[in-house]
């Protein structure tokens, strides 16, 4: 039996919602019970991917257009999210990060014009001031979405220009369960 205790690697949290998922299917068919997983975030390699990263890690949100397999570090683990154009957007993938992970920066690519799109300003609204954002001209936006620290790159398929967003993972309050 796997305890959340045991270090998050992917294969103990993978067994370990298994396991949940057998007992919760025991549990179901004496008639108590909702499902397997009672969270937002059901997508098993991104909650191992999620559960493998630390405070400072980093995860890019490529959009449709974005180089994703030479435009991040060989390391960082690949989420293809990108079931056909449109689906899924950033922005989808994003409202259920932000319920997953506590996030501490983010950061853009910038068209030309240095203007920010319609989509960094629903980044904007849905991070609120909490969680700064800043801006990278697109050339330099690819050389911090390739540093080691970017452990997660999930593909989508948001067709909008310069929808890319780079997130930094923070750390979780004092005494969150």
């Amino acid at each position: 039996m796997y305890h959340l205790e045991e270090p998050a690697s992917a294969y103990n949290l993978i067994e370990y919602f298994k396991i949940h998922q057998m007992n919760s299917r025991a549990v179901q068919e004496k008639g108590r019970g909702k499902g397997m997983i009672n969270y937002t975030l059901t997508h098993p390699g991104l909650l191992a991917a999620l559960a493998e990263s630390g405070h400072g890690s980093q995860i890019l949100l490529a959009d449709a257009n974005y180089p994703h397999n030479t435009g991040a570090p060989a390391a960082a683990r690949r989420i293809s999210l990108n079931l056909r154009p449109g689906l899924l957007t950033i922005d989808q993938i994003l409202e259920v990060l932000i319920d997953a992970v506590p996030l501490e920066a983010a950061a853009v690519m910038a068209p030309p014009d240095g203007n920010w799109t319609e989509a960094v300003k629903g980044y904007e609204s849905a991070l609120g001031a909490r969680v700064p954002i800043t801006s990278h001209q697109r050339f330099d936006f690819y050389d911090a979405a390739r540093s080691p620290n970017v452990a997660v790159v999930i593909a989508s398929g948001d067709t909008r220009h310069y929808a890319n967003l780079l997130l930094t993972i923070g750390v979780r309050p004092d005494g969150a369960a």
